[in-house]
């Protein structure tokens, strides 16, 4: 994601738009008939391995799903070891992994695209089905206010920087000491820099021009010894009916999921005339096409 185009990115968008047009009528299409793909996931997943495995399928390939545990990645053998076999075997592989560096570890070695289907940093194929949620619902991304309300995690990073790209206004209503880390803001402002990142530890404020709501789990994979804390710390900040009465008429509720159902988010919310949460979990399918179709067929 930081290293893509704002050209590209519309270009990304794009394709997933056609390929959910040619979905929606029964179109097929066998562009990647014969290729295979594989997916290494040390994490659980249901979206992103779901999508992806029927993403290649309906582009006219096949996939093979490898648990983690089985892999060993960095300790069964070295990530060098892998990339240097698996890319002999399939033609791209997604991963879902604890931590950024065995991804970039893989990426080094591998003669196939490497797609990150989750790491502690980023989530960027989730981000781009956000997007692409975000355009059918106002057109465009540009000059559009996304409030991510919550953690500074993995989702609001990739979101942050997929806004910004595509010209739209990231804020970001997080608890004192739960905002983004120097090191992200830092790379932020060097790579994307035309475009604000606004940050406040006040949630009603964020909103009151929201054209998008969006929330997370508070406690992601990992953090489950900062459980309780956690909910303390993020109390105030649910995204629940009294907020949204803070908001424009118009703004529409994301969430990635899966979701804690009266933590982060309430059910009269989630289920409600605003959230647009499975329109986005849908959009999964394809912009992961899109993903596999520009860095496979080009």
């Amino acid at each position: 994601m930081l290293d893509v185009t704002s050209e590209e990115l519309t270009d990304l968008l794009a394709r997933a738009a056609r390929l959910k047009a040619a979905w929606q009528q029964r179109i097929p299409s066998h562009v990647l008939a014969g290729r295979v793909l594989g997916l290494i996931f040390e994490k659980p997943s249901l979206r992103t391995r779901v999508s992806f495995e029927a993403a290649i399928t309906q582009l006219g390939g096949t996939s093979l799903f490898f648990p983690g545990n089985e892999v060993g990645l960095g300790w069964r053998e070295s990530l060098a070891d892998f990339a240097r076999t698996m890319n002999q075997y399939v033609d791209a592989m997604v991963f879902r992994v604890f931590r950024q560096s065995t991804l970039e570890g893989i990426a080094q070695y591998a003669a196939c695209p490497v797609i990150n289907g989750l790491s502690d940093l980023y989530h960027p194929c989730q981000a781009a089905a956000d997007m692409l949620t975000i355009q059918e619902l106002f057109g465009t991304v540009r000059d559009k206010r996304i409030v991510f309300v919550g953690d500074g995690n993995n989702v609001a990073r990739s979101v942050a920087i997929l806004t910004a790209k595509l010209g739209g206004h990231f804020v970001l209503a997080s608890p004192p000491g739960y905002g983004f880390d120097a090191e992200f803001l830092e790379r932020f402002a060097r790579i994307v820099s035309k475009q604000p990142l606004e940050q406040t530890d006040d949630p009603i404020a964020a909103i009151r021009e929201a054209d998008i709501i969006y929330t997370d789990v508070w406690t992601s994979m990992g953090q489950e010894a900062e459980r309780e804390e956690r909910l303390k710390r993020f109390a105030s900040f649910q995204v629940n009916t009294q907020l949204l009465s803070h908001a424009p008429a118009h703004a529409k509720v994301m969430h990635c999921l899966p979701a804690r159902r009266g933590e982060e988010i309430t059910d009269e919310v989630i289920d409600g005339e605003r959230s647009v949460v499975f329109q986005q979990a849908g959009n999964r399918l394809h912009a992961q096409k899109a993903i596999l179709e520009w860095l496979l067929v080009g």
